[in-house]
């Protein structure tokens, strides 16, 4: 089957939807996705930050579809055309699901764990708007204690359903899930503290906002200052593959290795990643590369940097130097005078 994206064609198995498609491409073409996972099954269709435009359905119906279609649960038909950032109207729906997943997050990136790898972050950071047009009073939900090693922030989350699929699929059965219908709709649980399983960590790095943080980690340090490196150890419970994130020798944090699209390659158990904070506990095979563009290597030195030229007037620069000796008063004589 043949489809095009954003004027590149290639070949796909039957059953393959278009943001798998656009992912064989990646670049710009791929859309973002908040719900999807590609390592959990029966994911995507729910934040709707996938949007494209099919501006040809397929060969045997060139008709386009007239509404903006979710990438993650649209198969491909042979001969279809896919507007991706090539669409005006996919660029504005974008924006719009944007909004709408801003409305009720509250505005904690300066305190929150999850900033600096943080997905809503980094599609508010392309697609956002610089102010909010929603003046009413945002959704709060009280504080729950779910487990000793997961902190719950029902605040933040955006009910992409990451969580419930982990525990279902992970774990093999979950105690928490989505309770109430609409606007009151919340992830818990039936019972206080009751998120206990082996794996149930997973649930941290599956979480594309700061919802479910890592207790052991929270309030520590911001993720770029601490520099992660791969690393793996002799596990019976998991694959013991890993990334030990660092602050000098201290191991502040153990997270499962994540793909270019922020998916784990491989989920960790709760072992590794909370009882085992000591550099002699791992073998560091070298640092880790930010694969996906975020906030966290904005400024990254990886990339590469073009020199600023400040162009100034003639002389606007002179005395400079007496400047500094007036502002910092340590070479200005002291005058003693009645009236200072």
């Amino acid at each position: 089957m043949k489809v095009t994206i954003d004027g590149i064609e290639l070949e796909v198995e039957p059953g393959t939807t278009v943001l798998q498609a656009a992912r064989m491409i990646g670049g710009d073409v791929v859309p973002p996705a908040m719900c999807y996972y590609s390592k959990l099954k029966d994911t995507g269709g729910n934040c709707r930050a996938c949007l494209v435009e099919v501006s040809k359905g397929s060969e045997a119906d060139p008709r386009p579809m007239p509404k903006m279609m979710p990438s993650c649960k649209t198969g491909v038909m042979d001969g279809m055309e896919v507007k991706v950032k090539t669409s005006d109207r996919a660029l504005d729906a974008r924006k719009a699901v944007t909004e709408f997943l801003l409305i009720n997050h509250p505005l904690d990136c300066p305190v929150c764990d999850q900033a600096g790898e943080c997905d809503l972050q980094n599609l508010s950071f392309k697609h956002g708007l610089g102010k909010t047009r929603f003046k009413e009073e945002k959704r709060t939900f009280e504080p729950e204690n779910i487990g000793d090693k997961i902190q719950l922030h029902m605040n933040r989350c955006i009910l992409c359903y990451r969580c419930v699929h982990t525990a279902e699929q992970v774990c093999g059965s979950r105690n928490h899930g989505v309770l109430n219908r609409g606007d009151h709709a919340q992830i818990s649980t039936y019972i206080s503290a009751s998120i206990d399983h082996e794996m149930s960590g997973n649930m941290i790095d599956v979480c594309p906002v700061g919802a479910l943080t890592d207790k052991t980690f929270r309030f520590k340090s911001r993720v770029w200052f601490n520099k992660p490196f791969n690393a793996h150890r002799n596990c019976d419970k998991c694959c013991g593959k890993t990334t030990v994130w660092m602050f000098g020798n201290e191991i502040q944090r153990v997270t499962a290795r994540k793909d270019e699209y922020h998916e784990v390659e491989e989920f960790i158990c709760n072992e590794c990643r909370f009882d085992h904070k000591e550099v002699s506990d791992w073998v560091i095979e070298g640092p880790r590369k930010f694969e996906k563009f975020s906030v966290i290597n904005q400024n990254n030195y990886t990339r590469k940097m073009d020199k600023v030229k400040i162009d100034t007037e003639k002389h606007i620069l002179e005395g400079r130097d007496q400047d500094r000796k007036k502002i910092s008063m340590t070479e200005v004589p002291y005058k003693n005078t009645e009236n200072s």
